[in-house]
């Protein structure tokens, strides 16, 4: 059986991981991917309690609802950014400096 400090260790990976990326890249969907790792990591998290709180099931279900809000965030993000790279042809960040009409 995988001890609570275990789950722990390999959310703490998954959020570096992810706040690397957001930090390094240069890229609108390996910033995304990078968020969401961070997602990943808080609701392995919540499960992790949840799991060894015998008597309370908040941690699975509110992790269920952050799945949800997850899947919907990442469908609404890259929207956005398909309608930026139609509008200026790049995806770097760091380039889209002005707003248009």
């Amino acid at each position: 059986m995988i001890s609570l400090t275990g789950y722990m260790v390999v959310s703490a990976g998954l959020f570096c991981i992810g706040l690397y990326m957001i930090v390094s890249k240069h890229n609108a969907i390996q910033i995304l991917i990078g968020i969401e790792l961070m997602l990943n990591a808080a609701i392995l998290n919540l499960v992790a309690f949840g799991r060894y709180d015998r008597f309370n099931n908040g941690g699975q279900m509110f992790a269920l609802y952050a799945i949800v809000l997850a899947a919907a965030t990442t469908a609404v993000a890259l929207a956005i950014i398909l309608n930026v790279y139609r509008q200026y042809k790049t995806i770097d960040p760091g380039k889209i400096d002005e707003l248009k009409d």
